[in-house]
């Protein structure tokens, strides 16, 4: 069946019963009924394993779509859908919120919270969000301007909303809300554009705020009135005395994992990068820096310090910790298993904070290994490109080996599924005073942007493209291994879904939704799906049908920044859909939309070679975080090259200065760039084109 989301759906238009499920501590300790999803990752220890086994790798083969729906906004969808008492909740691009019957596909109701579109310059990575949060027939939803809100599971009533961050500042929530004990906790982002970390607890019943922990210290050195301050006093000892985290805030936002340990009754906060990126800029070189890019462990209760670990000491690469967590028992130890950014597998035992093992994943150039005595990592000198004043070819970039897509653990094979992305970047110091200062728009990384894209030469845009990769890692955290892997031409592929049934289930960038043996890595089966895959899928079963759901689309950092270096994914279109798979489905997608490319016809390129250059650090610096490195986009956001007014000068100074387009997330950027600044832009952009125009680009996928 095919179910489309009607505009005109109308909060509270139907009576629908609140779920007769009770979700609560308990629920959510034991993964619910064994039928259902709770969470997005299925229970607190967040392992996105499933125990249903009638879809098995026996009987894989079979599997069709049940019933699917499209939704509106065609950005990044990155929520693993939640289903409770025969009810499917997901999110969508806005922080909206869509239920439907799980069987049918029915839409039972929509909830839009109106954030407006001019927010979406301060989303670093796309106006995304990864899911709700279910307690005691309500849902918990972070939205992208920094609510709080609490629905009611049945209508999509809202029933309270508390602004958790101050909206003066560019401060952004696109992960999950979670649940414990009655407070629902939830972080922020921000980092790239300057804000301080911290996260906080909010009675689940009210919405009043039950405490707070920052994640970095005051810049002032000050208290704060709240929980972390006995700690942070320490923690300010880690950074310098001048730096320009005195005016940024440090960054160390906690955009994402944020896992409860029952057995332990603690808290694990994954806690982002530092603002700005570049060290010997933010902290004059000196420092740690905590708890940037650190696993924290809290009180839950109280939001009291227990202990930390820091995976990536004085950061320096945007190397977060933010990655998705997962708690299981091995060997009869308690551990947590991570693969943040920084390319290397991390067990820690859960009741100390102490690493048990740390290994690489995938090939990683900025560090050979950890010591085993101290933990801290043997770095190649030359990756501190901020302080000896000359670029560093990194691997991995920014993206990082393992970005927010989550992983899964299966306790019978005793893997980790893991989506890696291969992927090199120049970080390059600052070549000017531009290149170092904060701005009040745009990324403020403290890096040179602009030199970072590539050169205007086909053999090496070819090469770049042919070194992108992604692949499917099944790492062995006892053994310290990888027992198998699967390799993608193009990186940033979906989540994993690990089951009983031996099975892993992964979409892919190119537009396929796969499932492998969980033992082996045999490929059993792939559908054709028209768009990429970025979320991780869901599994329940219902009348003793067994289902998996998951979304497509394109979007997230990747797809807005990487340009050539996006290869073949950014021919894929960004369809925001929902699809539910059964055994024997028999439903069909509609037929693909045809893909026209368009055509290159841009005006004639006058500008001088200052000009140029000029444009080029301007859009490195402002433009290429949405509009895709050398003008190249990646599918979601115009691509400029083909832009209609790019012969026009006034009207693009209408948009570029003037706003025109703000509430379409384009908002003025008279703040940081003049006429002078815009019209070089637009030279840059027109450069570009006519390149592009005249040269054969087609055997990379980009013409």
């Amino acid at each position: 069946m095919r179910a489309v989301v009607a505009a005109a759906l109308v909060l509270g238009v139907a009576a629908y019963a609140k779920p007769g499920v009770v979700v609560d501590g308990a629920y959510l300790t034991k993964g619910g009924s064994g039928t259902d999803w709770p969470s997005v990752g299925r229970d607190y220890k967040e392992q996105r394993f499933s125990p249903l086994v009638q879809i098995n790798d026996r009987t894989v083969s079979q599997l069709g779509i049940a019933w699917f729906a499209d939704l509106p906004d065609a950005r990044g969808l990155e929520a693993t859908p939640v289903v409770v008492d025969g009810t499917l909740y997901v999110t969508g691009p806005w922080s909206k919120v869509f239920a439907f019957d799980a069987v049918s596909g029915k839409p039972l109701w929509s909830f839009d919270p109106k954030v407006m579109g001019d927010k979406g310059v301060q989303a670093c990575c796309d106006v995304v969000n990864r899911g709700v949060a279910m307690w005691k027939g309500k849902l918990y939803l972070g939205t992208l301007d920094g609510r709080l809100i609490a629905l009611d599971a049945g209508t999509g009533r809202q029933i309270w909303s508390v602004q958790t961050t101050d909206p003066a500042k560019p401060y952004t929530i696109t992960g999950a809300p979670r649940v414990v004990k009655d407070m629902v906790i939830i972080g922020n982002g921000g980092a790239e554009f300057g804000v301080r970390g911290y996260v906080t607890a909010y009675d689940a019943a009210t919405g009043k705020k039950r405490w707070r922990f920052y994640t970095v210290p005051n810049p002032t050195g000050q208290p704060d009135g709240e929980i972390s301050d006995p700690i942070m006093a320490k923690a300010f000892a880690s950074w310098s005395a001048n730096g320009q985290w005195k005016q940024s805030g440090g960054g160390g936002t906690a955009w994402d994992a944020i896992v409860y340990d029952p057995d332990l009754d603690q808290l694990y906060l994954g806690v982002g990068n530092g603002s700005p990126w570049n060290h010997q800029v933010r902290s004059e070189g000196q420092g740690d820096n905590l708890f940037l890019s650190s696993i924290v462990a809290l009180d839950p209760n109280t939001g009291a310090y227990k202990w930390h670990y820091q995976e990536t000491p004085a950061e320096s690469w945007d190397y977060t910790a933010t990655q998705p967590i997962i708690l299981a028992e091995l060997a009869g130890r308690k551990v947590l298993l991570h693969a943040p950014k920084n390319g290397f597998f991390f067990v820690l035992d859960r009741t100390t904070g102490k690493p048990i093992s740390v290994d690489m994943f995938t090939p990683v150039n900025w560090a050979t290994g950890y010591d085993p005595t101290t933990w801290r990592p043997i770095e190649n000198p030359d990756a501190r490109y901020g302080s000896k004043g000359k670029p560093f070819l990194a691997a991995p970039a920014p993206i990082g080996a393992h970005s927010w897509q989550p992983m899964s653990f299966s306790p019978t094979t005793g893997l980790v599924y893991l989506p890696v992305n291969d992927i090199g970047f120049g970080y390059i110091p600052p070549l000017s005073t531009e290149d170092a200062s904060r701005k009040s728009v745009g990324f403020n990384v403290a890096a040179n942007m602009a030199e970072g894209m590539l050169p205007a030469d086909p053999a090496f845009i070819k090469a770049a493209v042919a070194a992108t990769k992604g692949g499917l890692v099944a790492w062995d955290p006892v053994a310290r291994k990888a027992r198998w892997r699967v390799d993608y031409p193009t990186p940033w592929n979906g989540g994993t879904l690990a089951t009983a049934g031996n099975l892993v289930f992964q979409g892919t960038a190119l537009g396929e939704f796969r499932a492998y043996a969980a033992d082996s890595g045999k490929q059993l089966w792939a559908l054709p799906v028209q768009s990429g895959v970025l979320a991780a899928p869901s599994s329940y079963s219902i009348g003793g049908i067994q289902y998996i759901a998951f979304t497509t689309s394109r979007g997230g950092a990747w797809a807005l920044t990487s340009g050539y270096a996006g290869g073949a994914a950014n021919k894929v279109p960004s369809i925001p859909r929902l699809i539910v798979l059964k055994l024997g489905g028999k439903a069909a997608l509609p037929p693909f939309p045809a893909q026209v490319p368009e055509p290159f016809n841009p005006p004639a390129a006058t500008a001088s070679a200052a000009q140029v250059a000029q444009g080029k650090a301007v859009f490195g610096r402002y433009c290429q975080v949405c509009h895709g490195a050398n003008a190249v986009s990646g599918g979601v956001t115009p691509d400029l090259r083909h832009s209609p007014v790019l012969g026009d000068a006034q009207t693009w100074q209408s948009i570029v200065i003037g706003g025109a387009l703000h509430e379409r997330g384009m908002v003025s950027f008279a703040k940081v760039i003049d006429a002078t600044g815009a019209e070089a832009a637009r030279a840059y952009v027109i450069d570009e084109a006519n390149w592009a125009k005249t040269h054969d680009l087609t055997i990379m996928g980009m013409k």
